[in-house]
């Protein structure tokens, strides 16, 4: 009995010590060159910029090494399967988006549960029978083909829709007749953002140059132009609206006024701020005249009236104003405010009925509100609890509009709205496998280095114990505006239903309370960001929520860059990294796709002061050799054309170099696959699982 009991021993020991053995990472050798730039004087090496040539064999060959070192761990995690099985379960619950009115029509999105993509409905009047009208899941057999946009012509006769390609940022535009489901010949190439206005018979759109071949998914993105397309023409007809060769590096989006009179053309020269033009189309011979120039503030056109222009803007008003402004008469002293600022930031405005809704943010979560034409208010839309309110789609003529309603614990339920009486129904509410009822969904605040007080929610089971041994899974973003609002996330639930915390705070840099609360977050001001998130870990490390050993950060794009600067400036503080498709290499983001554009927020080392301060933070610059890093999961796909895919790769590859510890430094590479828009769900279930299962096991995690 005493030998049996030996060996039992023996054997769980050697059974411990290979699975340890099991999980070591031998990492590919990635070849380095000399390469260096010289900024202000400073000199920066570069040994992995080979790995910006995304079209090169070695490159891919050096995906390929990653990501077989990447899914050969993964697949050693004894319980990935069940998770994804968890995942799949619970994902699989009818998706309806909020229906939006055209003509005779009324149309929405609709995801029966595992479908890779929505699939576009159509229904004559409300009462009328849903039909398919486009389904994206024909288009390609392994989901990666994506609806982008759709527009439909205000008399309900045209339909033009956008598809991109395994995740690009590059669209291609067709259009089809609705009442014949007709695809027409016409086929639209090398759009971005398309912003397609409809006017008559025909719609106005914006595109860029064909790019060189092989600078698809990295080259700058320059020289963008407004073009006319009539239905029933070639490409090679349309007509140019407008270009300005002096700036190629301006940007534009176009717009059209309800009642088609008025050709709306914006200006941008980065992320925040805008010149406004306009164009009375009534008046052909008169080109666009300016109502506002300069990039100083945001200027957003909700419609006319006559020949008025109804207009957000934070111009005077850091929580944004709406304005009627003359454009005969534009200078802001013949404003006539309609709705002046308040404390909460204005959101968004609607016009439903006779009457406006305006959405605001009030401590990050939404109030909505209803006005007359003339700014007097009138009443609240009461919505159910404290959540994001979102979708709102209505018409002038129209008594019924449509709007959605989320939070932590609830999938996005979507309501019938009707103006005259301001009352709200449910529509559709989600059926969905996961009990709101045994969770808990708070607000706290902490106090951040400088003292600044920030917001963050929490969400976790009820009946919590502060013991401080509880995972927790910390996730910012922090940028460009973006607000942090409650919004339910079906890939989140797994971990919520294993006894994880999920904390997502407010940062600076964010738009929550306002343009100040952005621009405290940007260019030399950026480590407030990181600053805020490092004190909602400590915060929630001295009330005794978690501990540095349970402690996982998550952030997506610029959350990747909060997740990068973080987890090098403070590896002690986390136990887990997971920086998804984020930007790491702070000195050359701007020389890629259209990443020149987001100067406002973050500088740019063509500065001596951007360079000063970039350095100080670029995650890529700030890995020191010998430290023990967070273990870290990066996510990046081949086809990102936003934040390329070279971010991630130079800065995993030299963080595994600089790794000291016995963490892994792992890179997963998603093929066919871009920056997160139009993902197919069972690509998204897959990323989830190994999100998850990365997660649970390196902070320890059994799974229920």
């Amino acid at each position: 009995m005493k030998k049996l009991y030996i060996l039992a021993v023996i054997s769980a020991l050697f059974f411990v010590i290979s699975c340890k053995q099991s999980y070591t990472v031998k990492y590919p050798v990635t070849r380095k060159v000399d390469t260096v730039n010289t900024y202000f004087g400073v000199k920066i090496h570069d040994p992995y910029r080979w790995l910006e040539n995304d079209t090169s064999k070695e490159t891919a060959n050096w995906i390929q090494a990653q990501n077989s070192v990447t899914f050969d761990y993964l697949s050693k995690i004894p319980f990935r399967e069940k998770i994804r099985e968890q995942l799949t379960k619970i994902w699989n619950y009818p998706k309806l988006r909020v229906p939006f009115h055209e003509g005779p029509y009324y149309f929405f999105f609709k995801n029966d549960g595992l479908q890779n993509q929505y699939v576009l409905y159509f229904r004559k009047g409300l009462q009328g029978e849903p039909n398919i009208l486009l389904d994206p899941n024909k288009l390609s057999t392994d989901g990666t083909i994506a609806l982008s946009s759709v527009k439909v012509s205000h008399d309900g006769k045209f339909l033009a829709y956008s598809i991109s390609h395994s995740g690009s940022d590059w669209n291609e535009v067709y259009i089809m007749e609705i009442e014949t489901q007709k695809i027409l010949p016409e086929h639209l190439q090398w759009v971005k953002f398309p912003g397609i206005a409809w006017k008559g018979d025909g719609f106005y759109y914006n595109r860029f140059p064909e790019p060189t071949h092989g600078g698809e998914l990295s080259e700058k993105n320059a020289n963008q132009t407004i073009w006319f397309h009539k239905v029933g023409t070639d490409q090679q007809a349309d007509q140019l609206i407008y270009e300005n060769r002096n700036f190629p590096l301006r940007r534009y989006r176009i717009n059209i006024t309800d009642d088609e009179r008025f050709l709306i053309l914006y200006e941008s020269e980065s992320t925040s701020g805008n010149a406004l033009y306009y164009k009375d189309l009534k008046k052909k011979e008169i080109p666009f005249t300016a109502i506002i120039e300069g990039f100083d503030n945001e200027y957003s056109i909700i419609d006319n009236l006559d020949d008025k222009l109804l207009v957000v803007t934070n111009y005077l008003a850091p929580k944004k104003k709406l304005v009627l402004i003359d454009p005969m008469k534009p200078l802001p002293g013949n404003w006539k405010i309609i709705i002046p600022e308040r404390e909460d930031v204005l959101q968004s405005v609607d016009i439903a009925g006779n009457k406006i809704i305006s959405e605001y943010m009030q401590f990050a979560m939404s109030r909505a509100y209803v006005y007359d034409m003339n700014g007097k208010f009138l009443e609240e839309i009461h919505l159910p609890g404290l959540g994001t309110f979102s979708g709102f789609n209505g018409r002038k003529g129209d008594n019924i509009a449509f709007y959605g309603y989320s939070t932590f614990r609830y999938p996005t339920t979507v309501f019938k709205y009707e103006v005259t009486t301001n009352t709200s129904t449910v529509y559709t509410r989600p059926e969905i496998d996961f009990n709101p009822d045994l969770y808990e969904a708070k607000q706290v605040s902490y106090l951040t280095r400088d003292r600044t007080s920030i917001t963050m929610f929490l969400v976790y089971k009820k009946g919590l114990k502060l013991n401080g041994q509880n995972p927790t899974l910390l996730y910012g973003y922090g940028g460009f505006n973006v607000n942090m609002t409650p919004v339910f996330n079906v890939s989140r639930t797994v971990f919520l239903e294993n006894g994880g915390i999920y904390a997502v705070p407010n940062l600076r840099g964010g738009g929550e309370y306002g343009e100040n609360w952005h621009k405290a977050g940007i260019k030399e001001k950026k480590q407030n960001v990181f600053d805020d998130f490092i004190a909602a870990a400590e915060y929630l490390i001295s009330e005794n929520y978690t501990s540095p050993a349970k402690l996982a950060i998550l952030g997506g794009s610029n959350g990747g860059l909060l997740v990068g600067a973080c987890m090098t400036q403070r590896p002690d503080l986390f136990k887990v990294a997971i920086p998804q498709v984020g930007l790491f290499d702070m000195l050359r983001y701007h020389k890629f796709t259209i990443g020149y554009s987001w100067k406002s927020d973050y500088g740019s080392s063509e500065t001596m002061d951007g360079f000063n301060y970039l350095i100080k933070y670029s995650p890529l610059h700030n890995l020191k050799k010998g430290v023990n890093y967070p273990a870290t999961l990066a996510f990046t796909a081949d086809h990102d054309d936003r934040v390329v895919p070279a971010h991630t790769f130079k800065f995993m590859a030299t963080l595994q170099e600089a790794n000291n510890g016995q963490n892994p430094m792992l890179v997963r590479i998603e093929i066919k696959a871009g920056h997160g828009a139009g993902t197919p769900t069972s690509k998204q279930i897959e990323e989830s699982t190994d999100l998850w299962s990365f997660v649970f096991f390196n902070l320890g995690m059994k799974l229920e």
